[in-house]
């Protein structure tokens, strides 16, 4: 009788799984048609100026503004990458680490690296395929362990043996996998518009309007197109493939085995936000063993950061400085 509900068991799982990756490969398909039929209907139109392509020299004045501290790079003795980071802020502060989301880098941050360099040694980075860090050519070099190894090597070429981690987008979800695999490298967590990575693969299996705001998970996975749809649009070639390699790996990687967050985590919510619905937010807590605030704003939508910086950076102050306590 046991061998054979081990047996029921083990069907259960592979038809699962059966099920989950025909989901997978099913709307990749789908979403490719869709962005193909754009491409299409945009060379109609104008092919000159679906391919146009507009000459840039010299980078925006704003990326070197003083106000936002000091562009800095470190190389990493493991990996052999080199990271880019802009820090503002005294040395020997404690540090507030940044990681920005998709397609954004360093510059997302602005706002916060003016407003917390008082108190905090503030280091916006650039993560690996973005920017100015390097960008590994193979896929495999994306994946989330090689994600969450980066940061940990961040924090040690600094200095520093824990932080206040922020993140935004997929920023947050590295954010949430560092305090979920090294709880005592994190002060405290902030994330923004990012739901625990285990409510978010579980919800998106239950609700075909959030597979739909996710699409672009699912076209990622494709090979090269998503570049080539990407690029056409006047972005620069070949800065497009890293940034999307940190997708392609994520449902292999998902759900994770180990989900307990126990730091203090404050997560911040846009209500207009376009790609992530808001109903995964109150599931979260659940993952929390510790003190867990949530603010969701209304009239904001996914770049909450950069679009209500005041009010996202008094949240943040607030939550820093409140005394937090460990859940019973």
């Amino acid at each position: 009788m046991a061998r054979l509900r081990d047996w029921l068991l083990r069907q259960r799982v592979a038809i699962r799984s059966l099920l989950f990756w025909s989901l997978v490969y099913c709307y990749c398909g789908l979403c490719a048609s869709i962005y193909l039929l754009k491409l299409l209907w945009s060379i109609g139109k104008g092919p000159a100026q679906t391919f146009r392509r507009v000459a840039r020299e010299h980078p925006p004045a704003c990326l070197n503004e003083p106000s936002l501290g000091t562009h800095c790079y470190v190389r990493i003795k493991d990996s052999g990458l080199r990271f880019h980071y802009v820090a503002a802020g005294e040395r020997g502060k404690p540090l507030m680490l940044l990681l920005h989301g998709f397609p954004e880098f360093w510059y997302s941050w602005r706002h916060q690296l003016r407003e917390f360099k008082s108190e905090y040694r503030v280091v916006a980075l650039d993560l690996r395929g973005y920017g100015e860090t390097d960008a590994p050519i193979h896929r495999d070099s994306y994946k989330l362990d090689c994600l969450i190894t980066d940061i940990k090597d961040i924090l040690d070429s600094l200095g520093y043996s824990k932080c206040v981690l922020i993140g935004h987008d997929w920023g947050g979800m590295i954010a949430w996998l560092i305090a979920i695999c090294y709880p005592e490298m994190v002060m405290k967590l902030i994330v923004i518009n990012f739901p625990h990575p285990n409510v978010f693969t579980e919800y998106i299996l239950r609700h075909p309007t959030q597979l739909f705001k996710s699409s672009c998970y699912y076209f990622f996975q494709i090979p090269w197109f998503p570049e080539f749809m990407f690029s056409i649009n006047d972005f620069k070639p070949g800065a497009l493939s890293g940034p999307i390699n940190h997708y392609r790996n994520i449902f292999s990687c998902l759900p994770l085995k180990h989900h307990t967050v126990t730091t203090p985590t404050l997560l911040l919510w846009g209500e207009k936000n376009a790609f992530m619905e808001v109903e995964m937010v109150e599931t979260t807590k659940i993952y929390v063993k510790n003190y867990f605030r949530l603010t969701i704003l209304s009239e904001v939508s996914h770049w909450l950061q950069q679009e209500q910086p005041d009010i996202v950076n008094k949240l943040i102050w607030t939550f820093l400085k409140e005394e937090t306590r460990k859940k019973d």
